[in-house]
């Protein structure tokens, strides 16, 4: 079964509070995967882990690449996983994965400013329940620390 938690933004954007979830997943020895709905976000997101603080970045690629498979971290458009990534984050509303099951850990981070992100993760939250999978839920407060919620 596998661990799909939601990520309620409301005081941080995605691009300060992804960083963060990727370095945990990769100090854990995971291969992750971040699956993006656009190419404009995709390439944003290839930009920002290269620079999202001046101490370090995060080594990654695209799914576009030949060396994709030993990549770290792999950006793409697509449900495959082509690092064999063990947790993957879904941004701006991508679909779950087909094989959601071979995954230990799925993120899907939201916008809670944005009602159609809101609808949608809660379509996701109704679709991941009726799949088996353990669920979660996380929200933000005002200083940026998370709470679980459900």
């Amino acid at each position: 079964m596998t661990e799909i938690l939601f990520y309620h933004l409301q005081h941080q954007p995605l691009e300060r509070v992804l960083p963060t979830l990727v370095e945990r997943s990769l100090e854990r020895g995971w291969q992750a995967a971040i699956q993006a709905a656009s190419e404009e976000r995709l390439s944003a997101l290839d930009d920002q882990l290269w620079t999202y603080t001046d101490e370090s970045f995060l080594p990654h690629g695209t799914d576009r690449e030949p060396d994709a498979a030993s990549q770290p971290v792999v950006l793409t458009l697509k449900d495959a996983n082509p690092n064999a990534a063990s947790i993957r984050f879904l941004v701006e509303g991508a679909d779950l994965p087909a094989d959601a099951g071979a995954y230990a850990r799925i993120c899907i981070l939201f916008d809670g400013t944005d009602q159609e992100a809101l609808l949608r993760a809660r379509e996701q939250w109704k679709q991941a329940k009726e799949a088996g999978h353990s669920v979660a839920y996380w929200q933000q407060d005002e200083s940026g620390r998370w709470n679980k919620k459900a």
